[in-house]
C-alpha cells in the first residue's frame, strides 16, 4: 500500500514538472525571441554575440565624450577597408554633427546610445520612448539614414527597456568582448584583451575617445585578419528574424 501511494506521489510530481515545462515553452514562444529562463523568472536579453560558422566579427565604438581620436580611427578603418558600428549619444551627435556625417559618409553604421546617457533601467516607458525617439531623430536628421540599433548606456538594461526598444523597431546590442579602453589601458593591453577573447560572431566594445584605442586598432585589425576574421557592421552580423537568444546573450537561428 505504501509502495502504491509513493508511486502515485512520484507520478503526480512528474506530471506537475511536465506541465511546468510545457507552460515554460509556451511562455518562451509568446514572449518573443529575447526571452530566456533565469531560475524562476523569464528575462529578456540584448544581443551579446551571434552563433555563426563564419569568421565574422563586429567592432563597435561608443561615442559620448570628445572627438580627439576619432579622425585617427576613421583613417585606420578607411585604410583597412573596415566598416564599423558607432553608437552615439544624442548630445554628442548634436555637438559634433560634422563627425556624425564623416562616420556615415565613411560607410560605417550608426546606432543610438540614448539621448542623455542615463541608467535606463531606472526609467519608465514614457521616458525610455523619449530617449530613443529623440536620439534616433537627431541622428537621422544628420545622416538621412534610419537608425535600427540601440546600445544601452553602461550596459544597463531591464525587460522594459528591451521590450520598448523592440516595439520601436530597434535591436538592442550588447557585447561579448570588452576592450576596457576607457580605463586608459595601453594599446598593447587593449589589443591583447580583444584578440584573446574574440570568436566567431563576437561583438567588440570600444570607445571613440579612448586614450589608446586608435593606437590599438591597427594591431587588432591586422592580428584578427591574419587569423582569418572578417569585420562587418553589427547590422550585417545579427539575425533579424527567426532567432533565439541563449542565457549568455548569444543569438542563434531558430531550429
Amino acid at each position: 500500500m505504501k509502495v502504491f501511494l509513493f508511486s502515485k506521489k512520484r507520478a503526480g510530481i512528474g506530471a506537475l514538472l511536465l506541465a511546468a515545462a510545457v507552460l515554460l515553452c509556451v511562455l518562451l514562444a509568446s514572449t518573443g525571441t529575447y526571452a530566456v529562463y533565469f531560475g524562476n523568472a523569464l528575462r529578456k536579453l540584448p544581443v551579446y554575440s551571434v552563433e555563426t560558422q563564419e569568421k565574422k566579427v563586429a567592432i563597435t565604438f561608443d561615442c559620448a565624450w570628445g572627438t580627439d581620436h576619432t579622425d585617427s580611427l576613421l583613417q585606420t578603418l578607411a585604410r583597412e577597408g573596415v566598416r564599423a558600428t558607432f553608437f552615439m549619444v544624442q548630445f554628442w551627435a548634436e555637438k559634433y554633427p560634422e563627425y556624425v556625417k564623416k562616420i556615415a559618409d565613411a560607410g560605417c553604421e550608426i546606432g543610438t546610445h540614448s539621448q542623455t546617457h542615463s541608467y535606463m533601467s531606472r526609467l519608465g516607458r514614457a521616458e525610455i520612448e523619449k530617449e530613443l525617439r529623440s536620439s534616433c531623430a537627431a541622428i537621422e536628421t544628420i545622416t538621412g539614414k534610419k537608425v535600427e540599433l540601440f546600445r544601452a548606456p553602461y550596459g544597463d538594461y531591464d525587460d522594459l527597456l528591451i521590450q520598448t526598444a523592440q516595439e520601436m523597431g530597434l535591436y538592442t546590442i550588447q557585447w561579448d568582448v570588452d576592450s576596457l579602453d576607457w580605463k586608459d589601458l595601453s594599446a598593447q593591453e587593449i589589443a591583447a584583451r580583444i584578440v584573446g577573447r574574440v570568436r566567431e560572431g563576437s561583438i567588440i566594445l570600444c570607445h571613440n575617445n579612448g586614450l589608446h584605442t586608435a593606437e590599438a586598432l591597427p594591431i587588432v585589425l591586422d592580428t584578427l585578419r591574419n587569423r582569418g576574421y572578417e569585420f562587418v557592421p553589427v547590422g550585417e552580423l545579427i539575425l533579424r528574424e527567426n532567432y533565439t537568444i541563449d542565457a549568455s546573450g548569444r543569438q542563434h537561428a531558430a531550429a
